[in-house]
């Protein structure tokens, strides 16, 4: 064995130092404990912790907030009911534009049919998302063919009903 040692003493040499340094930051780390810093605040000179604010919370209940009267005006479901036209019939016209041209005052094919362009500009200026709809869709023509009545060339020109 001593034969083999001398032969690699470098090896055994590295070994050894190796085997120094990791004792030494094992015991090095073991010292003791850093110190803990004393903070001063209010609390560390003797001053009690703050008391809970309960103004909130033993405060009697708000007045009730005064609710609006309903509305007079007839929603838009029983004015079309009433006298206005099913304004969904018009291809690219859903529930949602239904309500929005009510609201609008348009009612029935027939107004949406005496439409001029600067008509359908002032609307379409009101349908918000739905912009863009009235000339693509072509509503003026195709509710002047619901409003006539004739659905055969309604169905020729846009499809069956």
């Amino acid at each position: 064995m001593l034969q083999l040692i001398e032969a690699n003493w470098q090896l055994v040499a590295g070994a050894v130092a190796l085997l120094l340094v990791v004792a030494f930051l094992l015991l090095r780390r073991g010292g003791k404990a850093p110190e803990r810093r004393e903070f001063n605040d209010v609390l560390s000179e003797g001053a009690a912790p703050a008391q809970r604010n309960t103004a909130l919370i033993d405060t009697p209940p708000a007045a009730a907030i005064p609710v609006p009267p309903p509305s007079t005006a007839p929603p838009a479901e029983a004015v079309a009911a009433a006298g206005g036209d099913d304004l969904t019939r018009i291809k690219g016209l859903g529930p949602k534009l239904k309500t929005l041209l009510a609201s609008l005052g348009v009612t029935q094919f027939a107004q949406i049919a005496a439409w001029t362009d600067e008509d359908v500009a002032r609307i379409d200026a009101q349908l918000g998302a739905f912009a863009g709809r009235p000339t693509r869709d072509n509503w003026v023509e195709q509710a002047k063919l619901l409003s006539s009545g004739d659905t055969a060339a309604y169905e020729d020109k846009f499809g069956k009903l």
